[in-house]
């Protein structure tokens, strides 16, 4: 299986290369997929190999095996995110000037890997800090002790409610680094709301994580009016995730030239992105040149997975097979901020990014009469209004509070809540029917939700989407169409509230924590 050099350079952790009592360390971590080592060929510094009696393998804990133990095995599992630490005992000095680091060993699926980086070799005290960690079991109960006592002698103060928590640390890695305990948000609950969706059919009660009051009660009342007039119709439009590598020419025209070869080759860039994962599914590549720059915005589908370390990944090996086959090139970066992760964007409302999805009611006016006490007239009239407001301001959302739902529902269950910035972009639209009820419609058009991986599958967060029959795999859509369903009744409840100046008195009522 062919690595590309750039990719497979990934696999040393820069700055880990660390002196010892004994000698110097440095480590390995598998950022490829599950993988087992045959043996290993060479460690070489500086152009020379080091003698293999020098050179030992911390595998995981307290493991440690030679390069002998290794290539007599019947192979040694190396898993995706497994760090190996490689001690090599050398007398080397702590400098800045960088040291070359060469090493060449077969591994399944890969077949022979070789590859050469760059490091300078530091003390421990320059590498570590000063939070204690542990690179093989930073997850074990000695490790998170010693963070506890360190954060409480830092700072005097005890870890009453922080240090107590349900969840199993060990399952926590790739979640979180420095782990010492969690953060407890009180969550409510709202609902039922009654969704007719392509994939969320039926009345679903939502989980609502937040400190703001008035909140829950809000979002309820919004779904009890929508229920009254028969729900919430729910579609998801579009759906991709992107990564967008710019390349660097030594002129306009080698930009362009650029570019017309990756729309002739984009099967193989395709199979070199899918490659790394079984999910990810590269759909297109946009291309936006300027100056002597050529953007490219790789667009994938995810799976169930928000998928933005999925697409990096697909997309840093699919540079990293341009990079070997395009000569011309002056440089590159993976990441040219046109992908705009955590920032919301024009880009991201005119082509999407994460689920596009849109929910809308007909509301009846007698409805809204009895339970908002407002007329429909009030509202549409106050959403032209505010309409003018929005474009003097320059905002990216045209309707009242989306971020407040969108926020509570990513706290409790485990999203990625800086994708808020990106998921707070929303088109409100609203018109009066013949017979006098309210239209009501609310496109969010980059929202970024998971019901696998990421935070999904911790404690509480798993739970939370398990009350929706949200958790795990085929489920994003359905989450998304509830997303977007619960948005359009926090709206309605919010414009009836500013509209019928019921606004400040349900703060006065429920919200203030005197």
């Amino acid at each position: 299986m062919f690595v590309p050099s750039i990719l497979l350079k990934q696999l040393y952790t820069h700055g880990s290369l660390t002196k010892t009592n004994n000698g110097i360390s440095f480590a390995l971590k598998n950022r490829l997929k599950d993988a087992t080592i045959k043996d290993i060929k060479w460690i070489s510094l500086d152009g020379n190999n080091i003698p293999e009696e020098k050179i030992s393998f911390r595998m995981s804990g307290d493991e440690m095996l030679s390069v002998d133990d290794i290539n007599r095995a019947d192979g040694v599992a190396f898993g995706l995110r497994q760090t190996i630490t490689v001690h090599v005992e050398l007398d080397e000095a702590v400098s800045p000037e960088k040291r070359k680091i060469g090493i060449c060993f077969s591994a399944s699926p890969f077949g022979k890997l070789k590859f050469e980086v760059e490091d300078n070799v530091t003390s421990p005290e320059q590498r570590g800090g000063h939070i204690p960690r542990d690179d093989h079991d930073d997850y074990g109960e000695k490790a998170i002790k010693a963070r506890q006592s360190y954060f409480e002698s830092a700072t005097d103060k005890k870890l009453n409610h922080v240090a107590k928590y349900s969840i199993d640390p060990k399952e926590l890695q790739g979640n979180i680094e420095h782990f010492i305990g969690a953060a407890q948000v009180p969550i409510g609950i709202a609902g039922p709301l009654k969704i007719n969706g392509e994939y969320a059919k039926g009345e679903f009660v939502v989980p609502l994580a937040t400190t703001e009051g008035t909140l829950v009660a809000s979002y309820n009342r919004g779904m009890k009016l929508l229920n009254m007039s028969g729900g919430v119709t729910a579609t998801v439009v579009d759906d991709a995730m992107q990564r967008a590598p710019v390349f660097i020419f030594e002129n306009a025209r080698g930009a362009r030239d650029f570019v017309k070869w990756i729309n002739e080759n984009i099967e193989k860039i395709r199979e070199e992105a899918e490659a790394t994962s079984s999910i990810a599914k590269l759909t297109y590549i946009d291309h936006f040149l300027s100056n002597k720059f050529a953007f490219l915005r790789f667009n994938y589908r995810t799976g169930d997975a928000a998928g933005q370390n999925m697409v990096g990944r697909a997309t840093f090996a699919a540079c990293g097979w341009i990079l070997d086959h395009y000569e011309g090139i002056e440089n590159f970066y993976l990441e040219s901020n046109f992908a705009t992760d955590k920032k919301a964007s024009q880009i991201n409302i005119m082509r999407t990014r994460g689920k596009r999805v849109t929910a809308e009611a007909t509301i009846k006016r007698e409805h809204l009469l009895q339970v908002m006490r407002v007329d429909p007239k009030q509202i549409d009239y106050h959403g032209r209004v505010a309409g003018v407001g929005s474009f003097l301001s320059g905002v990216n959302n045209t309707g009242l509070h989306s971020p407040n739902g969108i926020t509570a529902m990513f706290i409790a269950t485990g999203q990625d809540v800086a994708n808020v910035s990106e998921s707070s972009a929303a088109m409100m639209y609203s018109e009066l029917t013949e017979e006098g009820d309210l239209y009501l419609s609310i496109t969010i058009p980059s929202l970024i939700v998971a019901t696998y991986g990421g935070g999904t599958g911790i404690g509480t967060q798993r739970e939370c989407l398990e009350l929706m029959d949200c958790y795990g795999r085929d489920r994003v859509y359905k989450f998304a169409e509830i997303v977007a369903s619960v948005v359009l009744a926090g709206e309605i409840s919010l414009a009836s509230a500013i509209s019928s100046s019921d606004w400040v008195s349900s703060h006065e009522q429920y919200g203030r924590n005197r």
